[in-house]
């Protein structure tokens, strides 16, 4: 019988693909912002799942609400109508301030969904001649990992070798807003940005960035599309990242925290009349908002329209960002980001960012790195004071040996 957690790595390292080097933590239970390991060992959680737990580990309503809707039916496919879909649409509608909901699984389902609707609606609507759409991406972006969004990705390990690439991507500088402007043309049917940029370090755009986007995009008659799926849900201190910005979107990806951390659970929520051009047919997925997932999203959106998780994310990221700011020249080079959600850069010479995230669990506080040295952090929003104290003094310590 398999107990250790190095018969767990080596069952992982045996039988499963190498498509990640996840740190030697075997997680067996979890609760709010702890793990504990298969060997009884307790870690603070500062990863959330990439901001798929921003409620943290089995929120007692997302769990209920699952329990609730395992007992009367799971899954139905899109062939036939199910007591969930609508009130589900209509809540998350009415929850973002939009007119029409997609409901998909994965982040990088919701991402492909709102790619082919653009093409869509810039034939049918806009004019552009058939098979001459482009979409204007930022670089250093992230919106999965499918075939045809690594195709406009920066990032080589993410994309080399996997070519042939799927054109009518234009990439630009991010945060650039001459670059943007450039690249728009007569055939650019939307712009596709990340309101702040998470795998790439939490990148927040220079102010007014993002409203110049959506300028350009009205001059030119194109979309704006913003990947809300790491950065949205309460997770920067409001309801979607690009609140602060005091623009809109045309359409929005939205994802991880959707599903509460139970089951994946995605969306494209915009304008009826870009959503609108999908007919029966031309878009679908089986598991596409299935009655259980829009049980737990409903739940979610239930958690979200309190404002408590947003206000605990300002609060709580206040209290981070300062008690990070002070570790800036002790051992950080940079501190960014918003709300309960930072990525630190180590300083150069220091530890690398895996071996400073094993030294981190190794005192029981679990984090990320992305590109070398830089490390994310992103607290469930449910972590209590005193436990994100625990954390930041736990990478102090960390920092300063």
């Amino acid at each position: 019988m398999t107990t250790s957690a190095a018969e767990f790595i080596a069952l992982d390292e045996r039988w499963s693909t190498h498509n990640y080097h996840p740190l030697p933590v075997v997680i067996a239970e979890a609760d709010g912002a702890w793990v504990t390991d298969v060997e009884g060992r307790r870690y603070l959680d500062f990863l959330s799942a990439y901001s798929a737990l921003n409620f943290g580990h089995r929120h007692p309503a997302l769990v209920a609400a699952a329990q609730e809707q395992l007992g009367r039916v799971t899954l139905t496919s899109r062939a036939f109508h199910h007591d969930q879909l609508g009130a589900f649409c209509r809540e998350l509608a009415e929850l973002t301030g939009t007119e029409m909901v997609l409901p998909m699984n994965s982040g990088a389902e919701a991402v492909e969904s709102a790619l082919k609707v653009a093409r869509k609606w810039a034939y049918e609507v806009k004019g552009v001649p058939d098979g001459q759409a482009e979409i204007v991406v930022a670089g250093s972006n992230f919106h999965g990992r499918t075939t045809t969004i690594i195709s406009f990705s920066t990032d080589e390990s993410a994309r080399a070798g996997f070519g042939p690439y799927t054109p009518g991507f234009t990439v630009v500088k991010y945060g650039d807003a001459a670059a943007l402007r450039d690249a728009i043309t007569e055939r650019t049917a939307a712009v596709l940005l990340e309101p702040i940029q998470g795998e790439a370090g939490v990148l927040v755009p220079p102010e007014g960035y993002l409203a110049e986007a959506r300028r350009l995009c009205d001059e030119a008659g194109t979309l704006l599309i913003a990947d809300e799926i790491q950065s949205g849900l309460a997770r920067t201190g409001t309801l979607l990242a690009l609140e602060p910005s005091g623009v809109r979107a045309d359409l929005y990806t939205l994802g991880k925290a959707l599903g509460g951390g139970i089951l994946p659970l995605s969306a494209v929520v915009g304008r009826r009349d870009v959503l609108g051009v999908l007919k029966p047919g031309e878009h679908g997925s089986t598991f596409g908002g299935n009655p259980l997932a829009c049980a737990v999203g409903r739940a979610v959106i239930k958690l979200l329209s309190t404002g408590e998780f947003q206000a605990r994310s300002v609060e709580l990221g206040a209290r981070m960002h300062a008690r990070l700011g002070e570790l800036v020249g002790h051992g950080l080079a940079e501190v960014r980001g918003r709300g309960l959600w930072a990525g630190i850069d180590i300083t150069p010479g220091g530890l690398s960012g895996r071996e400073a995230c094993e030294a981190l669990a190794a005192k029981g506080l679990l984090a990320k790195e992305t590109h070398g040295a830089t490390l994310r952090l992103a607290p469930p929003l449910v972590i209590s004071e005193a436990d994100l104290d625990r954390g930041l003094d736990i990478l102090e310590e960390v920092l300063a040996d």
